[in-house]
């Protein structure tokens, strides 16, 4: 590639005055050039023409595309940066603040073609590079068309034609920034495809936030980089950003954008773990914290001397309660937690709880906490919110103070969703518990709502001025504040604007649907006043649902959000609401196009404290001032933390993770402290029960020495003795680079200490049983220290549990298509299945789970399942004995029904002995005028353990559990969805041994519809993703010759044939190609290849297959798009789903979903 002499020569000038008034300052550039969407094949050309331009030594030229050199230390050693065809998302926040600082300095920034694809989400960057690329031409995307120079006093421009013609890709712009000073222009009068009209900007210049910027829409094409034109055009523009005669130097004191703090200054503290549902905490003025556990438990943890104490436990309910008498496992219990105001004072707490007892209500009360004691003579009822009871879900149970003393409550919609995966406002007779509006959309009702009242010393309330309804207004609860919340979990109250902010936690419907309504999204509120927040008649950003009539299954008119309106024959206050309020922030569980950095999966949205700097003043771990003003909200499902940057005036502004590389497990709570402290709930893993995982945590800042970081682990934490456990603290780092030393102690649970180690990485062999703490201490060379600890269980040996699937395949499930499966365990203290362990013993189960649905309902069913394993010995031994011959468990004999005999006794703490005793010495007189026989030949062991299990009757109905060995035919209902999974799960608890409690054993596989979604790849290169609107259809389209899709971990057993539904629309210059299917790389074996995907008008995809040869087990996954004839530009086709296709051949119902 040769430039003209002329231009060499006005090039080498240039750099010998900018190198000499730099004296002798070697002037350098980056040249950035990461792609995260569509990839153009020019770069490879830019990059070595740029180079060619700095040939002398005038001028250094780095390239990279790695957004890790975006760090001030490096960037300040750049006098500018070129952006060269970046597309999407290219940095992350503390890239993209240290960038700006760079601009701020006086760097230069240059922005080339796709620069403009990039960065949607970063408004300063918008602004920086001028405009953001809509859309360019088809069929041909490059193209010739005609240019004129409108500004020639400017180094890129004063050599160009007034007028001139050249071919390349012409894009459309929006979101013009209106200071941009234009130099080129395109006539949209010379070709077909321009959307900007006659003020169609091409190349500009401007200075922005302290430097120069820049850009040109050219260079596309491999061949501009080498038009002499082009080539003078960006040379003048580079010189421009340069400085021109009086070259950049930067100046960082310029910079007013703050630094991202290093993640590493933030630690997690664990303060205690294995906590039973951790909800809600509040930290005391003396940093000691209390927190609530769900099934009633109130603690206090003292950081005096590091324990955790149980104060009390509230009697709360935790069951749904059916009509026919069964139970389940609830949301309610002890649901929200909050400190006076002036506690310090006063010494009151508030407790938001669902009472024991049969009346269903929760209730907000008062109590006196001094020392560690709840004075529970002190307690006063507030206030009363009516529920039922009968069916699941949504509870919200929050409570929160704002900085004049009123105290904000949230409520649940108390509404099941398990009709519906949209909106349920099912109101016909007998069907209550499945319609939303008879509380969220009901203003004489006072669930789903957030409650703002004015605690007085007496223990009643007065309503606050400003609510949603004024006092007196007919059919409204002047306690309102904000309505039309479906299951507003977790809130906070900003104290200085007074703003209110809820997670509300969204439906289960994973795509749109016409005449039903929008897919489901979870929302982050803000409510700057009272307001109607939509639910169940709009969500997000207020898309509408449908009326229904839940009779006739017929779809209505969608809901109108200026004037939404409550006809269910359910509601008792106004027909008429207040216009809907939009969400703050909505995501679905796909990816979301408004706020992708939320990513994609599970979704339970929870919002947590502003942080204002002010407020910790003088504390010794205040947080930075970079997160001064800004709202943090958290994901219980996703793991994440967020740090949301709002505007004066409250607006989103941006959004990026705290502490990134972290996965939280389950974050359900979290306040600042005063010493500075982020403090955290960690619920756990799984629902309804204790998790290992479960935690109280605190997030540490240190902006001086810091911490050595701890990995530790251990390649055993239970089993029998001798145990021998390998102890590991590899990974173990100092972020200061200080030197290190390691101290294991090994303590027994008294606190004796057994045993000091002092490698990083040791062994220890625990000869005798019972529970051991190996705690770790690393110190750095300035003696700063920090610990952790695993516990080891010694004594009993963990069982062993394989779920195994034969003649079928361990990624999809096929309908009607039947497999094999077998459940193997064995536990070194009970024995082997069939051999001192039953089928009885085992909890094995599989649920089908359609698509968005409730997984709380498939854990419920766990929980049961488990529960019939737990008590099987029980079971057993009933069964065994002469006790069938009187009594029946749902059906009354000489006796009475066993579940007769639970629900008397369920909630009786001595019926347990009482019961045993009475089945040893016989009895009679309760239930009727037979005798029970005695049975002195059970031991009070065995006796106790049939109570048990009957017992358990109550709370958990019998689930039949799969024999551990079989045949299973995946069987879908009619009606209902086939895009969701099947989940197998097999579960084993052994009874304990020497003392130790049981350990558990528990394998899950997850099989997935036959049919992929193309646009849920684990991964792509050269591949844009595009979504039709109407219904929502995500296209995944090949740019390129070898683009290709890839899936990871994927069975191919019995895989005969996949299907592909694919199109090449003729209309948009798309030139279709085949599909290669390769394994392990995309350049593996190839063991398919799809008939051809031909160019065709219209929007009707086209059904090939690509048989398969065989093979069997996981590999990775890869659909190569081919055309060895398409050019640079030219599209192949469009991917929407690929089927999968089982031996023996089965009749594939190909669809459009």
């Amino acid at each position: 590639m040769h430039l003209p002499q002329r231009a060499l020569t006005l090039f080498v000038l240039v750099l010998i005055v900018v190198g000499c008034s730099t004296k002798k300052k070697q002037t350098k550039i980056l040249v950035f050039s990461k792609t995260t969407v569509f990839r153009h094949e020019s770069i490879a050309a830019g990059i070595a023409a740029i180079k060619q331009l700095a040939a002398t030594d005038q001028i250094i030229v780095d390239t990279t595309e790695n957004a890790d050199r975006f760090n001030e230390e490096n960037l300040k050693q750049y006098s500018a940066v070129i952006f060269l065809s970046t597309t999407g998302d290219v940095l992350n926040q503390q890239q993209q603040n240290d960038f700006e600082r760079f601009i701020q300095a006086g760097g230069g920034y240059v922005g080339i073609h796709a620069a403009s694809d990039t960065e949607y989400d970063w408004p300063w960057y918008g602004k920086l590079v001028g405009a953001y690329f809509e859309s360019h031409p088809n069929n041909p995307n490059v193209r010739e068309g005609e240019f004129f120079t409108i500004d020639k006093n400017h180094p890129s421009s004063d050599s160009l034609p007034d007028r001139f013609k050249r071919s390349d890709e012409f894009y459309n712009f929006k979101k013009i920034n209106p200071d941009i000073k234009v130099l080129v222009k395109l006539d949209e009068k010379s070709y077909e495809g321009g959307t900007n009209g006659d003020n169609h900007p091409i190349s500009w210049y401007h200075e922005y936030d302290g430097g120069r910027a820049f850009y040109t829409a050219m260079g596309h094409t491999n061949e501009s980089f080498s038009e002499p034109l082009f080539l003078r055009h960006l040379r003048g523009g580079l010189e421009y950003v340069l400085g021109g005669d009086k070259p950049v130097e930067l100046d960082f004191t310029k910079a007013r954008t703050k630094r991202v703090p290093e993640e590493n200054r933030f630690a997690k503290v664990v303060l205690d773990e294995k906590l039973n549902e951790p909800v809600e905490l509040a930290v005391l003025p003396d940093s000691r914290v209390l927190f609530i556990e769900r099934k009633g438990a109130l603690k206090l943890y003292d950081p005096a001397v590091g324990k955790t104490k149980l104060v009390t436990t509230i009697p709360v309910s935790t069951k749904y309660k059916f009509k026919d008498g069964n139970q389940a496992e609830a949301e309610d219990g002890l649901l929200g937690l909050a400190l006076d105001p002036n506690f310090s004072k006063n010494n009151w707490l508030y407790l938001y709880y669902s009472p024991a007892g049969e009346k269903p209500v929760n209730i907000l009360t008062r109590y006196e906490f001094k020392g560690d004691q709840l004075i529970e003579s002190s307690k006063k009822v507030l206030l009363e919110v009516d529920v039922q009871r009968e069916q699941c879900c949504h509870t919200g149970g929050s409570i929160a103070f704002d900085g004049n003393g009123n105290l904000f409550v949230s409520t649940g919609d108390n509404t099941s969703p398990r009709s519906t995966a949209y909106a349920p406002m099912d109101d016909r007779a007998g069907r209550n518990p499945w319609d939303a509006q008879k509380g969220t959309s009901n203003t004489n009702d006072l669930r789903g709502k957030i409650l703002r009242i004015h605690p007085e010393a007496d223990g009643t309330y007065t309503i606050p001025d400003g609510n949603l309804f004024p006092k007196g207004t007919a059919k409204t609860r002047p306690e309102i504040y904000a309505m039309g919340a479906r299951n507003p979990y977790r809130i906070s109250v900003d104290k200085k604007t007074g703003y209110l902010y809820w997670g509300d936690v969204g439906p289960d419907a994973g795509q749109d649907s016409v005449g039903r309504g929008p897919r489901a999204y979870d929302e982050i509120n803000q409510a700057r006043k009272p307001g109607f927040f939509g639910w169940p008649y709009f969500i997000g950003d207020n898309s509408a649902y449908n009326t229904r009539d839940f009779k006739t299954g017929k779809q209505g008119a969608a809901f109108d959000p200026a004037k939404p309106v409550n006809n269910s024959a359910n509601n008792t206050g106004l027909t008429e609401l207040p216009p809907a309020q939009k969400a703050f922030i909505w995501y679905p569980y796909d990816v979301s196009p408004e706020f992708p950095l939320v990513g994609k999966g599970g979704r339970t949205a929870m919002a947590g404290p502003v942080f204002y700097t002010e407020d910790f003043n003088g504390a010794k771990r205040a947080f930075p001032d970079y997160y001064n003003g800004k709202l943090f909200i958290y994901e219980w499902m996703r793991g994440w933390i967020m740090a949301v940057t709002m505007d004066e005036q409250g607006n989103y502004v941006s959004m990026e993770r705290f502490m990134p590389s972290y996965q939280f497990s389950n974050p359900m709570d979290m306040e600042f402290g005063p010493d500075g402290d982020l403090y955290m709930l960690e619920y756990g893993t799984a629902w309804f029960m204790g998790n290992d995982d479960a935690r109280l945590v605190r997030i540490e800042y240190n902006g001086g020495n810091r911490k050595p970081v701890i990995r530790m682990a251990a390649d055993k934490t239970k089993g029998a003795v001798p145990l021998s456990v390998n102890l590991s603290a590899a990974g173990t780092k100092d972020y200061d680079r200080d030197d290190l030393s390691y101290e294991w102690k090994i303590t027994s649970k008294n606190g004796e200490t057994i045993a000091t180690l002092k490698d990083e990485n040791t062994k220890y062999t625990f000869d005798k049983v019972g529970e051991f703490t190996a705690n770790l201490t690393v110190t750095d060379s300035k003696g700063e220290k920090a610990s952790n600890q695993i516990i080891i269980l010694a004594g009993n040996e963990p069982p062993v549990l394989s779920f195994d699937i034969m003649n079928g395949n361990k990624s999809f499930f096929f309908p009607n298509l039947p497999f094999d499966y077998e459940v193997k365990v064995s536990d070194q203290e009970d024995g082997a299945l069939g051999s001192g362990i039953t089928e009885d013993n085992l909890s094995i189960t599989i649920d089908y789970l359609k698509e968005g649905f409730d997984k709380i309902e498939i854990a419920q069913g766990h929980l049961s399942a488990d529960a019939t394993a737990q008590f099987a010995q029980g079971k057993q031994l009933m069964e065994g004995s002469d006790c069938k011959a009187c009594h029946i468990i749902d059906k009354k004999s000489v006796g009475p029904m066993y579940i007769d005999i639970a629900k008397k006794y369920k909630d009786d703490p001595k019926a347990v002995d009482y019961l045993a005793k009475k089945i040893i010495n016989g009895g009679g007189g309760v239930w009727g005028d037979v005798n029970m026989a005695a049975h002195p030949q059970l031991s009070p062991a065995d006796a106790s353990e049939i109570v048990r299990y009957i017992l358990s009757l109550a709370a958990n109905p019998p689930k039949k559990n799969l024999p551990a060995k079989g045949t299973f035919t995946p069987q879908i209902a009619k009606g209902v969805p086939d895009q969701g999974v099947f989940i197998l799960r097999a579960a084993y608890t052994d009874k304990g041994a020497n003392g130790m409690p049981p350990a558990s054993a528990e394998q899950v596989m997850v099989l997935n519809s036959g049919t992929i979604q193309a646009h849920k790849a684990d991964l792509k290169d050269g591949v844009q993703q595009y979504t039709l609107p109407d219904p929502p259809i995500q296209l995944m389209i090949g740019s390129n010759n070898n683009a290709y899709l890839g899936f990871k971990h994927i069975d191919l057993t019995h895989i005969a044939q996949i299907v592909l539904v694919a199109s090449a629309p003729l209309e948009y210059g798309f030139v279709g190609g085949t599909m290669e299917v390769r394994i392990d790389s995309p350049t593996g074996e190839i063991i398919g290849t799809s008939g051809a995907i031909t160019p065709a008008k219209g929007s009707t995809p086209a059904i090939v297959a690509a048989p398969l040869k065989a093979t069997s087990g996981f590999h990775d996954l890869y659909f190569i798009y081919k055309n060895d004839q398409a050019v640079g530009g030219q599209s192949l086709f469009v991917l929407i789903q690929a089927q999968m296709i089982p031996i023996p051949p089965a009749k594939a119902k190909i669809s459009m979903r």
